[in-house]
């Protein structure tokens, strides 16, 4: 009787124990916190919502690897001084760095450069058009919104430059800030920097340097300043810019630089 009694006692716990098949162990490579039943392809909450603050969207476009390095130059181009915080600028110590790297890279066989810029330091954004321009790998410039002051030697410095038809580029003679000693040598030193500005524009460009300098010491047209604003197609009849696209033009066009340079196409 008793026998029985045990026998019928061990059944009672083994059926009371948990089944090893329906709660498995966490394997070594497996979460010990992670929930069994959660589905995997499910996008995780958090990074849903942290991208929707960051970005407006639940998601963007996945980048897939690519022989064009695209670099942006926005907002204030900040030279040796620092801007304002609420300025939206872009640094020439970090632009630089990143041409330096896109040259060394031989993934990298070509540079996209995209401008909406009101310009900014003179010898900030010489150094950055110098660099461009000196670089042995294709590059496109695309000129988006604007593309003003110093931000026209940027812009003619690629193999091929492009303009939106509604983006505008300011021509200005340069200012200077700060202390100014009412000495000749201070017109001498502001004449020897627009020299450097309108030499490399034009070695740069199809514009001639007479009609560089005209557009630049225009009055009449802008209501604070000397100089001239000309719009898309306008800036492609001074021969200024190259020719007038987006970035499908520009990116087609940098792809056909590429099979060049690479033999590919005569």
């Amino acid at each position: 009787m008793s026998s029985k009694s045990e026998l019928s006692m061990n059944e009672q716990q083994q059926d009371d124990k948990p089944s090893q098949d329906q709660n498995p162990s966490p394997g070594p490579n497996q979460n010990p916190n992670s929930n069994p039943n959660q589905n995997p392809n499910q996008p995780n909450l958090d990074q849903s919502l942290n991208a929707i603050q960051q970005l407006g969207t639940t998601g963007i476009p996945q980048f897939q690897e690519s022989n064009i390095h695209c670099i942006t130059i926005i907002g204030q181009i900040e030279g040796h001084m620092i801007l304002p915080p609420q300025n939206k600028t872009t640094k020439y110590e970090h632009i630089i760095p990143q041409l330096v790297a896109a040259e060394q890279n031989n993934k990298i066989e070509g540079i996209l450069i995209i401008l909406n810029t009101v310009g900014g330091d003179v010898e900030a954004g010489l150094a950055i058009a110098e660099m461009i321009a000196s670089m042995s790998k294709p590059a496109v410039t695309l000129v988006l919104g604007g593309g003003h002051s110093i931000g026209v030697p940027i812009a003619v410095s690629g193999n091929v430059s492009f303009i939106a038809e509604t983006a505008t580029m300011t021509i200005h003679p340069i200012r200077m800030n700060g202390l100014v000693i009412g000495v000749p040598q201070s017109f001498e030193y502001l004449e020897k920097m627009q020299e450097r500005v309108t030499k490399f524009v034009v070695t740069h460009s199809n514009i001639t340097e007479e009609t560089f300098r005209s557009l630049m010491l225009k009055t009449g047209e802008l209501t604070r300043d000397i100089g001239t604003t000309i719009i898309g197609s306008e800036a492609v009849s001074h021969g200024l810019i190259n020719r007038v696209g987006g970035i499908g033009e520009a990116l087609n066009e940098l792809k056909l630089q590429i099979a060049r340079a690479k033999g590919e196409v005569h």
